[in-house]
């Protein structure tokens, strides 16, 4: 706007339209503030495959730059490497199943931030031990003797928890199974699921988040298989931050994370996706470092880290 009168009036004017120009150039800015500074990394544990981990979990840090304005970067890492690579100082925040959380919270100081939510126990979820209908085998005590396949060895509810579900009742998987052994590759807790389906192994430790998933997507009925143990429910996976990382920034990332709702999106090679649809989840709680002491039982019951004796 151009002002050919230089009256008070007209100055008057000419000031308001420039502070109110102002105000919302700085309003714009504070709702969409580009990255800046030095690149922090978040060390996403694999989920399956490191291409489905980066289509999950590469949308929410394009949310979390865009509310922090912070740069990110989404580094998928295996599970059995993670903790040598956190050591190494490598990320500044953690994606990691409780035992990860835990085993990193107890040597390395990892702060909690928030878990997410997804399937019938929301932040939490159990393992089962499970046999396919009609195999005969229909109670706990009906595995002695068999052929059990387990999920990962770090994995909190495929089988830190049926391992427990057996010691529990007496029974002793190094003796009184006749075979158990862990599926090499990808996708183990679906192919630990298909395997009994196909009848390939009689038991199986799933966890109970993978069999709504699978029966809701049609993979499998749950008419398909006996539930012959169920445990009790534990953490889901959680965000950590290393102690290094700046508490403002640490604060801010909790609070992106737990406002974060099903309606916010961001875009991703031109295209528009919601974060939380493209990560499979339905949001994140703040949980206290207390609700994983019934985690930590259960790794001290079946000698795992880190609390293992040898």
């Amino acid at each position: 706007m151009t002002f050919r009168q230089f009256s008070p009036r007209g100055l008057v004017v000419k000031t308001t339209c420039m502070l109110l120009s102002l105000t919302v150039l700085l309003l714009v800015s504070g709702c969409d503030r580009t990255p800046s500074g030095p690149v922090l990394r978040i060390g996403y544990m694999n989920c399956n495959s490191e291409e489905e981990t980066m289509a999950r979990f590469l949308p929410l840090t394009r949310y979390l730059e865009k509310e922090l304005g912070v740069r990110f970067e989404a580094v998928p890492v295996d599970t059995q490497d993670f903790v040598g690579r956190y050591e190494q100082g490598e990320f500044d925040f953690t994606h990691t199943n409780s035992i990860l959380y835990i085993i990193l919270h107890k040597e390395q100081d990892l702060e909690l931030l928030a878990a997410g939510k997804r399937g019938q126990f929301g932040t939490h979820t159990a393992g089962a031990l499970i046999s396919r209908r009609g195999s005969g085998i229909k109670t706990l005590d009906d595995v002695r003797g068999k052929r059990l396949i387990f999920g990962p060895q770090m994995a909190l509810t495929g089988y830190a928890a049926q391992y427990d579900l057996m010691l529990q009742a007496g029974i002793d998987p190094e003796l009184d199974l006749a075979y158990w052994g862990i599926p090499h590759g990808s996708f183990k807790h679906e192919k630990v699921i298909y395997g009994v389906w196909f009848n390939d192994y009689e038991i199986a430790a799933a966890p109970v988040l993978d069999l709504e998933i699978m029966v809701a997507e049609g993979k499998i009925e749950a008419d398909d298989f006996n539930i012959l143990a169920q445990s009790e429910i534990y953490p889901y996976c959680t965000f950590g931050a290393a102690p290094w990382v700046d508490p403002k920034i640490v604060a801010d990332f909790r609070r992106a994370l737990l406002r974060l709702t099903p309606e916010d999106t961001v875009e991703i090679d031109g295209e528009r996706l919601k974060v939380l649809k493209a990560a499979f989840l339905d949001g994140f709680e703040q949980l206290l470092d207390s609700d994983y002491d019934v985690a930590r039982d259960l790794l001290r019951r079946v000698n795992m880290p880190p609390y293992q004796e040898f």
